[in-house]
């Protein structure tokens, strides 16, 4: 996986998170790879945390927490992407003005979220049936984020389900909000902000806030995983 995610074209992966604000990565995970991490979900062990998302009004779905040590592929994922996306965060930071800098390694990231009392995983795995969906969100677990986060699409979008469309929304100041719906592949990763990202206009860079969710499946079943490089307080 290490050599796959070198081998990416990162400055148009790049392009797009710049201009976008969002990512796809077509089939970067094989077919096997996706029927593994689902069959992950069963296990009794390596989960931290389960939420039953009606419980808290995010939805009507289900959402596990993986503990450390992360599965050896979630892993890799995680570590090898993260440099290639720092760059990027600081490119986004240093345009915003926020003073903030990220460390060139995910080891070195974590060793900052630590010291903010940030030690549990976020990574997780979802699973929604028919009638389930997500409500626009963003990911934030505590004072320390990373501004770019991914989802792995493990089921067929037309196959295993209908409807359950992955749903972006860009807010512009002074301006109505923009929604953005991607239907991926089996496969298929997209990298996209956690809570905002520049945009130039007339008068320097802005801060355009940005959430996430998936629309109501009208078919079927859905699986994904999520992997936020920041790790949470609780």
């Amino acid at each position: 996986m290490k050599d796959k995610i070198q081998l990416l074209n990162w400055d148009d992966i790049a392009h797009e998170l710049n201009t976008r604000g969002y990512a796809a990565i077509p089939s970067l995970l094989s077919p096997e790879q996706c029927e593994a991490l689902r069959a992950l979900y069963h296990k009794k062990t390596g989960y931290r945390k389960t939420v039953i998302m009606e419980r808290h009004r995010f939805g009507l779905g289900e959402y596990k927490y993986f503990d450390y040590p992360l599965p050896p592929l979630i892993q890799a994922l995680r570590t090898n992407i993260y440099k290639h996306l720092a760059p990027i965060a600081n490119l986004w930071m240093k345009a915003l003005n926020t003073g903030i800098t990220y460390p060139a390694t995910h080891t070195e990231f974590l060793e900052i979220c630590k010291a903010h009392e940030q030690t549990k995983p976020t990574v997780l795995i979802l699973k929604y049936g028919e009638g389930g969906f997500n409500t626009l969100h963003q990911d934030l677990y505590g004072e320390v984020y990373f501004p770019i986060q991914m989802v792995m699409f493990l089921s067929h979008y037309g196959h295993d389900y209908e409807g359950g469309e992955f749903v972006m929304t860009e807010q512009v100041p002074k301006a109505q909000s923009k929604a953005i719906v991607l239907k991926p592949k089996l496969g298929d990763v997209v990298l996209f902000a956690t809570n905002f990202r520049p945009v130039k206009g007339k008068n320097g860079y802005y801060r355009a806030n940005m959430r996430h969710g998936v629309s109501e499946l009208t078919k079927g079943s859905r699986m994904t995983a999520g992997i936020i490089f920041h790790d949470a307080l609780s």
